[in-house]
Parts: structure tokens; C-alpha cells; sequence
């Protein structure tokens, strides 16, 4: 890195004046060789290059590496320690492949140098055999075996015939890179090198004052730093900055495509006329909570606005996010107006409408839609729907269908809106008159931290119902193993049905099937059936069967005619048996924190206590975070904490490309900060026009688009 660039650091953040933004300006991007083709490879380089999304010799350069080894100086084998990373100077004695019982293709090397001998192993590269014979100098990277006394797992090589340790110090922190079939990260250094000069012309996008306020180095310099480091230090800090960039444009983008649907489009609006609404809030066989009073009165102001509302309701399992819903699709039909709930599943989609159904108290007509709905209903309803006569409708996929057409859609409900597609939310979205976007109220009863709202949702509203309603207990969570815990859930489980109450037993995802999952639950019931509940009544209910035998089968689970069912993760949310207290899951070690908890939020939510108990190690912490808290909020922050963020920008759901640079939760505070800016900037500059902010636009809409995509979006 150049000295004149300065120390590469975060410094103390500064206030950043809104004023100061104007000064700095900067003119779009020139022209840059960054956008040139790679320099000529074979066709299978190439093609592995494609592979990685490497086109350019821009592309290149932001193929940033995911680690470094230190090569800096050489290690002696005998001061190696298990598990060390190290770089070993060695003559080779004596080489062999062979291959494991599991058929693994193994090189096994004897290498010696002055104080001692070792084992240096190579995995599924059979050819290194050939090219190593007895004599010959290596140099030698990788980390000695934490198992295996005096065995080494080799990353790379080089053949360095009279090297010295003197000699190595060259190389320094060395990148490691993604790589693939096709090309190595060898291969890719040398690229990167050869494309080192282009650094200089990388797009600086951050302002001057706003690098100077934040402590930032300049673009070019971290991305030298995050390839070649002279320390650790260094390249951790220059992944920050650029992770700190990441997300700021992130932040932008969401944050300008609230304010662009604001500006640009246009709902109808639905004023409180309380021509039903209070009447049938009155009407309720409870009091709404403080939660769903201030999430109802967030939505009445939305509904009134004349612009479309996009609100996340988030609540736990039990929360009353139904009840806020129905009040919302009430303010519709109050304005004469209709609104439709869309559901993941049939089956999902058939307990809401119950739901529905049983708060409306039967005085108000609504119906359902799913493709299972029979040719006669199914006419009827669309007839209904297009005439304006029914004004309320609860549906699946069917709903986005081009056969349906609503008279006057003027709010949508997506529930587990994560289970959709952008464009199946959308399809339904469109059926609105012309010139009209809908109001689309979207739940979810997995919580979500706040950071990760702001990745996942940041040009959504959000509401939190954090109550449960009155009466409403924890459910009593463990986790066991072993054949004596195992006997004992089934006999406290069997307690329970001998005082008139239920159990959910559901079965893991085997593998990425339903059919597989279907098959484990078939077999699972069965299974229970004939030992452990053979003196009970035992269902079955999974995604593959018939609509018409999961409808029986839930019917006769909620009648009380059926003691247990055996259930995939099909039950996870939208499930409402008060009468079941026991929840048992099979492997729950094959299920996240999310979907444990939304599971046991299954049971106790009647007059009765509920229990979950797990089946899995009782020492995996995802498990023994279960066992010790009932606050899904807090769970969730455990589990970001235990799994990271992952791809937080799923492309089947949201349509774009997941962080490259940032990492959650360990970057949490930059995205507090980069959300922050971004609010200020969009405050002073809505549609980021000032000179000043014309790199930043440039390198978001790169990325996301143009502002007219953004409004669509």
C-alpha cells in the first residue's frame, strides 16, 4: 500500500454534518480498463473463471480472498503444533497414493528436514505422486494434524530445489482464494497480481468527507490491503472498510426504493369509518393486547395515507398477528374495498381461513382458494370476487392465478411471506385497478433481530408484537437422548392423553424431499402406532398427501378424535389445536431455532400447560439455547450469533446476490452506522443527484438497477 495513502484504519466516527455532504463533489466515473476482458486463458481457465462470475479484470480483482496463510518465515516440523498453520521447508524420502476405505484418493509423503520427520498428506490429488520423487526440496503450507501425530494436510506446495528458510520471507500473508475445478487459487494469485496496477482505477465511491469522518482509507488502497496485507491487522481493517461501503449502498437501496414507492405510487385510500371494525372488536371474546392496539393504530394510518403501505408484522407464535390482520382486511371492506390473505400451504391457508371465520363470528362472507378448491366452488368464487360481491378471500398460489380478477383489491396479507417468491408476491400485488398498488400487509412469526431486518427488510415498515395474549405460559422445553429419555416423553406424553389432552409428534427433514420427509413420517406413525401408541388413536398428515385426506386428518386431530399426529415440519406455523400440550421432535438437531420454536409454539395455547421435548444432543447449542429460553426474539439473536447471517439476500426470495465483503453478526456495528448514514444522506439528497453522490448512485444502480427498476422492485 502506498505511504500516501496513510494508516489504513477506523478511526473514532465523527458527527457528519448534513452541510458538509455537499462539499467534495465528484463527476461520473470515467472510463476504466477494469471492465476489459481477462488477459487470454485456455477455454478451461476460462470457463472455470466464469464459474466463479469472473469475467473482467474488474471481477477479478474484487474475487477477494477468504483467508491468508502466513508464509512469512519457515517452520522447523519439530516445534509443529496440532492444528498449527505453518510453512515447512523439506526433502521428500518417500511418496505413495493410495486410497481410504471411503474411497478418498490419499498422497502420503515422508518429508525430513534437519530436526526432524513427518507425514505430509495430500487429498484427492493423485497426480502430486508424479511430480514429487524421493529427493526432492519442497516448501511445504498447510496446518499440522490435530488426530495424527507428526502428519501434515498440505494446501499448497512449491518445488524450490536449494530454497532456505532465509528465502521464504518473501511471500509474506499469502491470499487464498475461492477457487474451483479449473483453476486453483495458485492460479488466481498470479491473475491478481498481474491485475495489481488496475487497483488505482477501482470506482471510489464514499465522499471525501465521509471517509475522513468514518477513519477510511481510500477504495484502492483496501482492496490492495485485502489481497496483500503487510499484517493481519491491515487486512481485517481493509475488509471493513469495503464491507462498510457493502453496506452502506445496501442501506441506500433499500431505503430509496421505500422512498421512491412513496413518491411515485399511488393506493387507495381506506379511512377509519369503524362502520365494522368497532363493532367487531366489541365483539371479541378478549381484550387486544397494547401491542395490537398500537401495530392496528400503525396500519389505520398507513391504510389512510393514499400511499401503499408495506408493513412487516412480526410476532411470536401466538402473538395475535391473525387478529391485526383481519382488523386491516375489515378496513377494506369498511371503505367497500376487498383484501385477500395468501398462505404457503392449503393447509395453512384452510386453519386461517377457520381462524377468519370464527372471529368474524359468521356474519361477514368469506372464502377460500387453493388448487384443490372443487371446479363448482372454484367458479363461484371467482364469479364472487369479479363482481365484487365477496369481499374477502384466503388463498394459496391459486390466488395469483390469471383466472382470478378482483373488482377492487385494496390490501393484500402475505403470511410466512418468506416462503414466496418476489414474483408471486408481486403477481398477486398487479391484480389492483389499474393505476392503484394494493396495501400489503406481510407476517412472519419467525422474529428477526433488528440488524438482520435491516438486511433482509430494510424498505419495509415493521411493527412488533412482542405480548402474548393473557393466560398465554411458556411451554416447558427438553431436550433428551438415550433409549431411558426417550421411554420416559413417550410415557409423560401418554399421561397427558389419559387427561384428555393431545401430542404432536413430528418427523426431520431426511433430506431435501418432501417425498423422503413424507416417507419418514409414514413410517414414523406406523412405527407408533404399534408400540409406544398402540393403546391411542395415531393420524398422519404430511405435504404429500391428497388435500382431501389432510383435511380429514386435521379434523380429526381438532375434533379430539385422533390422540396423536405424526407430522412433517408441514405443522410448523399456522397449526391451532388448544387441546394439544405435548410437542415431541425426532432429530431436532436437522431443524434451526426458528422452526424449533415456531414447533413447540404449537402447544399450550389452551388452558393447559404445553411441553416440547427434543430428541437430539443435548450439547449442541442451538439445542440447549431451546431448553433455557422462551423468547423467540432472544433466540433469534443466539441463532445469528451461532450460524451467522448465511446468504441474507436470498436470490429466490429477494433477487439479489448475497454480501461478498460484510459478515453477520461480527459486522453488526458497521450496519448500525452504514444505516444511519444512509438516512442522513437520503434526507439531504433523496434520489442521490448531488455531484457529490454520483459515484455512490453509480455503484448502486450497478448493482440493483436503475430508480424506475427500484420503484418496481
Amino acid at each position: 500500500m502506498a505511504a500516501a495513502d496513510g494508516p489504513l484504519r477506523f478511526a473514532t466516527p465523527q458527527p457528519l454534518d448534513h452541510d458538509e455532504l455537499s462539499a467534495g463533489a465528484r463527476t461520473a466515473p470515467r472510463p476504466s480498463r477494469l471492465g476489459e476482458p481477462l488477459p487470454r486463458t485456455s477455454k478451461r481457465t476460462a470457463a472455470a473463471l466464469e464459474s466463479l462470475g469472473i469475467g473482467s479484470l474488474g471481477d477479478l480483482l474484487e474475487h477477494l480472498p477468504f483467508r491468508h496463510e502466513d508464509r512469512r518465515e519457515a517452520r522447523p516440523i519439530a516445534s509443529l503444533a496440532p492444528g498449527e498453520q505453518a510453512t515447512v521447508i523439506a526433502d521428500v524420502r518417500r511418496i505413495a497414493r493410495r486410497r481410504t476405505r471411503g474411497r478418498v484418493s490419499l498422497v502420503e509423503a515422508t518429508v525430513v528436514d534437519d530436526g526432524g520427520t513427518m507425514k505430509a498428506v495430500w487429498f484427492n490429488q493423485p497426480w502430486v505422486a508424479d511430480k514429487l520423487p524421493s529427493g526432492t526440496r519442497v516448501v511445504l503450507h498447510g496446518r499440522a494434524d490435530t488426530r495424527r501425530r507428526n502428519s501434515f494436510v498440505v494446501s499448497t506446495y512449491e518445488v524450490a530445489p536449494g530454497v532456505t528458510a532465509e528465502d521464504v520471507g518473501a511471500e509474506g500473508l499469502t491470499p487464498i482464494y475461492p477457487a474451483t475445478e479449473g483453476v486453483t487459487s495458485d492460479r488466481l494469485r498470479e491473475l491478481v497480481k498481474r491485475a495489481r496496477p488496475l487497483e488505482r482505477e477501482s470506482v471510489e465511491a464514499l465522499p471525501a468527507l465521509m471517509r475522513a469522518s468514518q477513519g477510511l482509507p481510500e477504495r484502492a488502497a483496501a482492496l490492495d490491503a485485502v489481497h496483500f496485507p503487510e499484517d493481519e491487522l491491515e487486512t481485517e481493517l481493509a475488509r471493513r472498510r469495503l464491507a462498510f461501503e457493502e453496506l452502506l449502498v445496501l442501506e441506500l437501496e433499500y431505503l430509496a426504493r421505500r422512498h421512491a414507492r412513496e413518491e411515485s405510487l399511488a393506493a387507495a385510500e381506506l379511512p377509519a369509518t369503524d362502520a365494522l371494525v368497532r363493532e367487531w372488536v366489541k365483539s371479541l371474546p378478549f381484550r387486544l393486547t397494547r401491542d395490537q392496539q398500537r401495530a392496528a393504530a400503525d396500519i389505520d394510518a398507513d391504510l389512510a395515507s393514499g400511499r401503499p403501505m408495506q408493513r412487516l408484522l412480526m410476532g411470536e407464535v401466538g402473538s395475535g398477528k391473525t387478529v391485526v390482520a383481519l382488523h386491516a382486511m375489515l378496513r377494506a371492506r369498511e371503505n367497500d374495498r376487498q383484501a385477500a390473505l395468501m398462505a404457503p400451504t392449503e393447509t395453512l391457508a384452510e386453519q386461517h381461513l377457520g381462524t377468519l371465520d370464527r372471529l368474524l363470528g359468521g356474519h361477514l362472507p368469506i372464502a377460500l382458494l387453493t388448487s384443490s378448491t372443487p371446479p363448482a366452488r372454484r367458479r363461484d368464487v371467482l364469479a364472487r370476487l369479479d363482481s365484487g360481491e365477496l369481499g374477502m378471500v384466503v388463498g394459496t398460489h391459486a390466488l395469483i392465478e390469471e383466472s382470478v380478477e378482483f373488482r377492487d383489491l385494496a390490501l393484500v396479507v402475505v403470511d410466512e411471506q418468506h416462503r414466496f417468491g418476489v414474483r408471486q408476491r408481486s403477481a398477486l400485488e398487479d391484480k389492483a385497478p389499474p393505476g392503484l398498488s394494493p396495501h400489503v400487509l406481510h407476517l412472519t412469526a419467525t422474529p428477526i433481530p433488528r440488524t438482520f431486518r435491516l438486511m433482509r427488510y430494510g424498505d419495509l415498515d415493521c411493527t412488533v408484537l412482542r405480548g402474548l395474549p393473557a393466560g398465554r405460559r411458556p411451554v416447558d422445553t427438553h431436550v433428551v437422548d438415550g433409549a431411558r429419555g426417550r421411554e420416559r416423553a413417550y410415557e409423560r406424553a401418554r399421561e397427558e392423553i389419559a387427561a384428555g389432552r393431545q401430542v404432536f409428534v413430528v418427523c426431520p427433514l431426511v433430506e431435501e424431499s418432501d417425498t423422503l420427509q413424507a416417507r419418514a413420517a409414514t413410517a414414523e406413525a406406523e412405527r407408533l402406532a404399534r408400540t409406544d401408541f398402540r393403546q391411542q388413536r395415531v393420524e398422519l398428515i404430511h405435504g404429500q398427501m391428497a388435500a382431501r385426506r389432510k383435511a380429514e386428518a386435521m379434523r380429526a386431530f381438532a375434533s379430539g378424535e385422533a390422540d396423536v399426529l405424526v407430522a412433517t415440519s408441514v405443522i410448523e406455523v399456522g397449526i391451532d389445536v388448544p387441546n394439544a400440550t405435548v410437542m415431541l421432535v425426532e432429530s431436532a438437531e436437522r431443524y434451526g431455532v426458528s422452526q424449533l420454536h415456531q414447533l413447540r409454539g404449537r402447544v399450550g395455547r389452551g388452558e393447559h400447560a404445553g411441553l416440547c421435548i427434543l430428541f437430539g444432543d443435548p450439547s449442541l447449542p442451538r439445542l440447549r439455547a431451546l431448553a433455557e429460553e422462551s423468547d423467540g426474539f432472544k433466540l433469534a439473536e443466539v441463532d445469528l450469533a451461532i450460524r451467522g447471517a448465511g446468504e441474507v439476500l436470498g436470490t429466490r426470495q429477494h433477487g439479489e446476490r448475497e454480501l461478498r465483503v460484510a459478515r453477520l453478526p461480527d459486522d453488526i456495528p458497521l450496519l448500525e452506522r452504514a444505516h444511519e448514514l444512509a438516512e442522513g444522506i437520503l434526507v439531504q439528497d433523496p434520489h442521490l443527484e448531488e455531484p457529490e453522490h454520483a459515484l455512490l448512485d453509480a455503484v448502486r444502480a450497478a448493482r440493483f438497477g436503475t430508480r424506475a427498476e427500484r420503484i418496481a422492485a
